[in-house]
C-alpha cells in the first residue's frame, strides 16, 4: 500500500512501524510548517530536514519515504526566491517526486502569486503537483484553484486533494487526479468509499495527511481493508491501494 500524502516529520519512529506492519510499503510526505515563520531560511531548514533526516527515520523501520516539497499557503509570508531555486535543484537531482503540497487557504494575494509561481515551476520542469484544498470555504478556494490550474500547468500533472463528497463533481470531469484524506474531522472511511462507489476508482489516491492535528497513521490499510470486507473487487481495490500513485508519481 502505499499513504500519499503525509507529514511524517511531525510523527512519531512507533507510527512509521505500525504504518510499515499494516501494509503500507511507501508514503509521501508533503512540506508545511505548522508555526509561523521567522524567514525563509527557516523554511529551507525545515525542508532539508524531510529530505535528509525523516527519511532515513522512516527507512530504519522499513517505510519507504519519498518527499514533495514545496511552500504551503500557510507558510506563503516568507520571500520565497530560495526556496524556488532549490526547489528547482531538487527536481534536477530527482530527489523529490512533487512539488506540495501547494495551494490556496485564504485566496490572499500572497498565497495567489506564490501559489501560481510554484505551478510555473511544475510546468516549466514537467514535475508533478499536490494541491491542498482547506478545511474552511473548500467549495469558494477550490474553484479558484481549479481557474488557476488549467489556465497554468497541464492538469495531468495535478493532484487535488482532500477532496470530499462536497467538491468531487467540481473536479470530477477534469483531467485531475484526486485524493481522499481519510483524517478525523476531514472524511471518515464510509464517505470514501462512498466516493469511490459512485465514481470508481480510476481517478483517486488514498491518504491519511498525518500531520501534528488528530490523525490516524493507519486509515489507509483501514480503508483498504474495508472495500475488501465489502466485496470490491480486487482490481479496483489495487488502484487505490497503490496502482494509481505508482503510475502518476513513477515510483
Amino acid at each position: 500500500m502505499i499513504d500519499t500524502h503525509t507529514h511524517c516529520d511531525s510523527r512519531s519512529s512507533e507510527d512509521f512501524e505500525k504504518m510499515y506492519v499494516s501494509g503500507i510499503d511507501t508514503a509521501i510526505t508533503c512540506a508545511f510548517y505548522p508555526y509561523k515563520l521567522m524567514n525563509e531560511t527557516v523554511y529551507l531548514n525545515h525542508l532539508e530536514r524531510i529530505l535528509k533526516y525523516d527519511t532515513k527515520r522512516a527507512a530504519e523501520y522499513g517505510l519507504d519515504l519519498k518527499v514533495a516539497l514545496g511552500i504551503h499557503p500557510a507558510n506563503a509570508n516568507i520571500k520565497p526566491d530560495l526556496i524556488y531555486e532549490n526547489l528547482y535543484k531538487y527536481i534536477e537531482k530527482k530527489q523529490i517526486v512533487a512539488i506540495g503540497e501547494i495551494g490556496l487557504e485564504d485566496l490572499t494575494d500572497q498565497e495567489i502569486k506564490v501559489f501560481i509561481d510554484q505551478l510555473k515551476i511544475a510546468d516549466e520542469t514537467n514535475t508533478k503537483v499536490i494541491i491542498h484544498t482547506p478545511r474552511k470555504h473548500k467549495k469558494e478556494v477550490l474553484k479558484e484553484i481549479k481557474s488557476i490550474v488549467l489556465d497554468t500547468i497541464d492538469p495531468k500533472l495535478v493532484v487535488i486533494d482532500h477532496v470530499n463528497k462536497d467538491v468531487v463533481n467540481d473536479v470530477i470531469d477534469e483531467d485531475f487526479t484526486l485524493g481522499l484524506t481519510v483524517q478525523p474531522q476531514k472524511m471518515e472511511v464510509s464517505e470514501a468509499v462512498d466516493i469511490l462507489d459512485e465514481h470508481s476508482f480510476k481517478k483517486f489516491l488514498l491518504n491519511s495527511d498525518i500531520s501534528n492535528k488528530p490523525s490516524n497513521p493507519l486509515s489507509v490499510p483501514l480503508t483498504v481493508r474495508t472495500l475488501k470486507k465489502l466485496g470490491y473487487p480486487k482490481k479496483d481495490i489495487k488502484k487505490v491501494s497503490h496502482k494509481n500513485a505508482e503510475k502518476f508519481f513513477k515510483i
